[in-house]
């Protein structure tokens, strides 16, 4: 039940994306240093975060935030990143293979949990995540 690397690396990001101002395009070797992340790897995610349209990419310049961070949530930003730690289907106790057809011991647990969880992070906003506190570290 943890977020991939890809998806902390996003969220920290963009947490540092959303502390300058609107419209403001910045490098990706900025957002990497000021969050401590490797940039290679970096410049993948936010690839991907532009594809989904969480990100504007302005070829040579860097990206921006392509909606305010009130709009964009969690759920999106793992959606872009292709992390579903806590959504999706695949039950999150068990192995891969667990399934409704071929259900682990705790699987009725996660069709109880499922929907508490998609509503969270369907719910949780850039901006609660850079105001409220810390995002997961990049370890």
């Amino acid at each position: 039940m943890r977020l991939s690397r890809g998806s902390r690396y996003g969220i920290l990001a963009l947490q540092e994306l959303a502390a300058h101002e609107d419209g403001e395009v910045v490098e990706a070797r900025v957002l990497a240093r000021a969050a401590q992340l490797p940039a290679p790897f970096l410049r993948k995610i936010l690839s991907m975060l532009a594809a989904a349209g969480v990100l504007e990419s302005y070829r040579g310049r860097g990206y921006c935030l392509a909606r305010p961070a009130p709009e964009i949530t969690l759920a999106q930003i793992l959606e872009a990143v292709g992390d579903d730690a806590f959504g999706g289907q695949r039950c999150i106790f068990w192995r891969e293979e667990c399934a409704a057809t071929d259900p682990c011991p705790l699987h009725f647990r996660w069709c109880d949990l499922r929907p508490t969880m998609e509503n969270v992070l369907g719910e949780l906003t850039l901006e609660e995540i850079r105001c409220r506190g810390s995002a997961p570290s990049a370890g």
